[in-house]
């Protein structure tokens, strides 16, 4: 929309000029404002045209989307076509305390109640689970318990436990694989794709290119406003660096990983997710995977999983239970150990591990964050699972959350 405005504007000021040049100036001035106002006429011409293109383009052309939607940002679920992920046929459900002392924080740093600081944050949903025993869930600014809430980068560690999952199913060896195996598109393009392994896409040490910035060739849009992701991650990211080295956050990691699980388990990734995780893990209600485009129809990996809140929370409680839901293994106890531990014998991030990050403060305890204030925060020590999501992520939500779970421990007999 400000590209529209942009140009009915100049748009605008073009006639304006125009007008000037045809009042009784002096000729030479009325040649001058007629040039300048011609030219804005046109510049401001072309750019509402170019808008009114987009508009009808994002379907299919990253450009469009880019200069349509800009930057990610709340409700970006309902641009994307999506994939859906069938509920459970019998959800887990929590038992709800009846005496939570939850509601009763008030957050040492802006002095607020905690409902108080949740509304004014933006938060849109905010869930507290202590084992099996559902201790606060509450919505706000316009969300219910029914509302549909996206994942932004928390989809990664979707991503991550899928691939422990794989593993277990023998549809993918083992982390020390090289991503050639099972993509060698990309040893035909550079033989130095064939020392990275699963692993280093894991815990992003790939050695990977990504060009950052928000512009329409930059690589935050060839990912995130991409319509043809599955080409794009063979043909554009580039090495720079040795594998295993170098920390470096990059979605290219994440969307091969998903293209790995696509090839190994011959099904897409929202398909193969919701027979072994979302209805494992009981979800209650219908989920999805937000897609690049509808002709292509592959999952944004890093990103797009949809769901309700309290959904999001069963993958917390799930890595809390050591991968366990109810009676079934849904995650391999030992991969669980692994994705989340403090551990830089094969990360070179002591924060980051398998797409899960590792809080310094509360080194026991991980989590998985999403743009714009997305978390799913398991703390193991105090038995709980904290979730927010929300508009915006401002506020410092580790920083409130560890002091949180820091409060609730002693109350709860931790």
């Amino acid at each position: 929309m400000p590209l529209l405005v942009t140009g009915l504007l100049v748009v605008v000021a073009g006639l304006a000029v125009s007008w000037f040049a045809a009042q009784k100036v002096r000729s030479r001035q009325r040649v001058a404002a007629s040039v300048l106002g011609i030219a804005l006429l046109a510049v401001g011409t072309i750019t509402a045209g170019l808008y009114t293109w987009a508009l009808t383009a994002t379907d299919t052309s990253q450009l469009a989307r880019t200069l349509v939607w800009g930057d990610s940002r709340f409700g970006d679920q309902d641009r994307f076509p999506t994939r859906p992920m069938t509920a459970a046929s019998t959800p887990i459900t929590f038992d709800e305390a009846i005496d939570s002392p939850v509601s009763g924080y008030v957050d040492v740093r802006s002095e607020q109640h905690l409902e108080q600081l949740l509304e004014s944050t933006d938060t849109t949903a905010f869930i507290v689970i202590h084992g099996d025993v559902l201790l606060f869930e509450g919505y706000y600014n316009g969300s219910s318990r029914s509302s549909t809430q996206t994942s932004f980068s928390v989809a990664k560690s979707f991503i991550s436990t899928l691939i422990g999952i794989a593993i277990e199913d023998g549809f993918i060896g083992d982390l020390d694989q090289p991503l050639t195996a099972y993509v060698p598109e990309l040893a035909e393009r550079d033989p130095r794709f064939s020392a990275i392994t699963l692993r280093h896409l894991l815990v992003m040490s790939s050695g990977l290119s990504f060009n950052d910035g928000w512009s329409p060739r930059a690589d935050p849009a060839n990912t995130y406003h991409g319509t043809n992701l599955r080409s794009a991650a063979i043909e554009k990211p580039t090495i720079v660096d040795a594998p295993g080295i170098v920390f470096d956050y990059n979605d290219w990691n994440v969307i091969l990983l998903g293209l790995v699980l696509e090839r190994a388990t011959n099904m897409s990734v929202a398909e193969y997710m919701e027979t072994r995780l979302w209805q494992p893990m009981g979800a209650e209600a219908e989920g999805s995977w937000s897609l690049d485009s509808e002709s292509h129809g592959f999952e944004k990996m890093f990103v797009g999983v949809n769901g309700r809140a309290i959904d999001f929370a069963k993958l917390g409680w799930l890595y809390l239970h050591n991968g366990q839901a109810d009676d079934r293994q849904v995650v391999p106890v030992d991969f669980v150990e692994e994705a989340t531990r403090l551990d830089t014998k094969t990360d070179p991030a002591a924060d980051y591990q398998y797409l899960w990050w590792v809080d310094q403060t509360r080194p026991s305890s991980y989590y998985a964050h999403g743009d714009h204030g997305q978390f799913i925060y398991v703390d193991p020590a105090a038995d709980l699972v904290i979730v927010r999501h929300g508009r915006n992520g401002d506020y410092d939500w580790i920083r409130f959350i560890g002091d949180l779970a820091d409060w609730l421990q002693p109350q709860l007999g931790g």
